[in-house]
């Protein structure tokens, strides 16, 4: 799709300013802040328009330059800086705004990358907004959506150019995480356009859950709709990709059985639990749950389906263990403050954790002073810790009489049934694909819309400048009435000539035909009237900053 101008020019202004407060004309490598990318990713094509150097300065033709300045005369001492800023905007600005921005997905998963990296990228939900504006803010990302789970962190963005906002991307994932951007590199995934929607799709279905199926990741989905509800960078394009992926998510859980049978991380945490413990200790283990949350709740409720009929639950608060006591009547579900959280670990055989904390709860000092547990449940006593960040520190292993999983450690157990989870994510797919056809044809509608634009704005104009012409030979006696009347007319005159047109721009999506000829008529008219590249704003913006810089 193509950029406006104007965006195109504000994203500008951080470029340029910094130049303009120099008193030197030259693209060094201070300046141009692309420089290092050059290590790091290779450089993009741009044919004869102008192609980035290694010391990441500009090179393009000078005619271009003499072209677009025109004939005008130029003082000689502000030449070198035109000259440079010519540059910039015939490699950058021009870019913009016939390029078509890129969804790009930046991600790391459980598939991908360990759970210590994971837990240091997370971000709590109530920091989304934020991030998405400062996502917003690098130069080359126009809007911006984040997906935090405790299997993924995965940056959804619609980038001006891919290379460099997912250099943006990451090198803002390293700052804020203190994660090296080259390990970064080593575990993260990226994903452009139709492969990162039909990521998003799979992963709103369950598709590339540690636990196919699992319905906790589409209600994370739809938080992250309502998180960017309101925040500027969360856009037209992301914000229409998140939704378009909970319809697929509900879609493939209506019209196949993913779901059936499906288990949770919560369940399978219980699962790999039991699977450690002695099958004589399965109804006299000692269960403590850390958290009431969604989790925690949910461990609980799978704890009671594998028959234990009394647990201690640590919260924060009673109201929620009240709540979920309730709700399971028949089982002893005994409430204790975070304060007793040792003192109920000492008592405990497995100790499951499912907090929002972002430091751990239990450390190799805390642990190693706990009684030993009986050999009628192994001799170990068992962390299973489904948080992320983690609530078990790593070092809690090296305490003899404890074993801790995580996470990561859930594959074991989902491992189970895997010809008939392929079968299920076979029919799901098709749903995907079809689901996946219909958002990209909404998205190459949008395609139109600038033209629609332009084409309003150019018959505007020309009805404004001529409406000005033909007033001023009226004299300035005219009557409001009659002023009214020539303007009504005028108006009236443009949009009967500009209906035809727009109806021809516009479609839904639905029907490629439709969508196919809007493209062609976009395609004609931003040839006849000149619309495909108005660079005269960003040209304006150039020249004035560089005249500041001079005064």
């Amino acid at each position: 799709m193509a950029i406006s101008s104007t965006f195109s020019a504000a994203k500008l202004d951080s470029l340029l300013m910094n130049y303009c407060s120099s008193s030197s004309a030259s693209f060094s490598g201070a300046y141009f802040p692309y420089q290092q990318q050059m290590k790091v990713f290779p450089r993009p094509n741009y044919g004869n328009k102008g192609m980035l150097s290694r010391n990441g300065g500009v090179r393009c033709e000078a005619a271009e330059f003499n072209a677009a300045l025109g004939p005008q005369k130029i003082d000689p001492s502000k030449a070198s800086a035109l000259s440079a800023l010519q540059q910039l905007k015939t490699s950058a600005a021009d870019r913009y705004t016939k390029e078509r921005s890129s969804i790009v997905v930046i991600g790391l998963s459980v598939h991908t990358a360990p759970v210590e990296m994971r837990e240091k990228l997370a971000i709590p939900e109530a920091e989304m907004p934020r991030a998405i504006g400062v996502l917003c803010g690098l130069n080359h990302i126009e809007e911006a959506a984040v997906l935090s789970t405790c299997n993924r962190m995965e940056i959804y963005v619609v980038a001006l150019s891919q290379h460099r906002g997912v250099k943006e991307v990451t090198e803002w994932m390293s700052k804020t995480s203190g994660i090296p951007v080259s390990e970064i590199c080593e575990h993260r995934f990226l994903l452009y356009n139709k492969d990162a929607t039909q990521h998003l799709f799979e992963v709103s279905a369950g598709l590339d859950s540690l636990v196919l199926g699992e319905g906790q990741i589409l209600a994370q989905v739809r938080q992250v709709v309502k998180a960017g509800e309101g925040v500027l960078g969360f856009g037209r394009n992301i914000s229409g990709l998140f939704k378009h992926a909970i319809t697929v998510g509900k879609r493939v859980r209506t019209e196949t059985d993913i779901a059936a049978g499906a288990v949770s991380v919560s369940s399978a945490a219980v699962e790999l639990a039991f699977m450690k413990l002695p099958e004589s200790s399965h109804t006299t283990a000692r269960m403590l749950v850390v958290g009431a949350g969604k989790m925690g709740k949910l461990v609980i409720k799978h704890l009671v389906a594998k028959g234990c009929t009394k647990m201690v639950v640590v919260n924060r608060s009673e109201e929620k263990v009240a709540a979920i006591r309730e709700e399971m009547k028949g089982v002893e579900i005994i409430y204790r403050p975070f304060t007793d959280m040792l003192a109920c670990s000492a008592e405990a055989d497995v100790i499951f954790t499912s907090t929002a904390s972002e430091t751990p709860l239990f450390s190799k000092e805390h642990v190693k002073d706990l009684p030993p547990v009986s050999s009628e449940v192994g001799g170990l006593r068992l962390f299973i810790d489904i948080s992320v960040p983690r609530n078990v520190g790593s070092c809690v292993t090296d305490v003899e009489g404890a074993q801790v999983y995580n996470v990561d450690d859930l594959k074991e157990v989902v491992a189970a049934n895997k010809e008939d989870r392929l079968r299920k994510a076979m029919e799901a797919q098709a749903i995907i694909t079809e689901e996946l056809k219909q958002f990209e044809a909404w998205r190459d509608s949008l395609e139109t819309v600038p033209t629609i634009k332009k084409l309003r704005a150019y018959a505007d104009r020309i009805r404004l400048a001529e409406l000005e012409k033909c007033l001023s030979k009226m004299g300035e006696d005219i009557p409001k009435k009659t002023r009214k009347a020539v303007d009504d007319l005028s108006c009236g005159i443009v949009n009967k000539l500009l209906h035809g047109p727009m109806q021809h721009l516009r479609c839904d999506g639905n029907d490629s035909r439709t969508l196919n000829e809007a493209l062609e008529n976009m395609n004609a008219l931003n040839r006849m009237f000149g619309l495909e590249s108005d660079l005269s704003l960003v040209e304006q913006k150039i020249r004035a900053k560089v005249e500041q810089s001079q005064k």
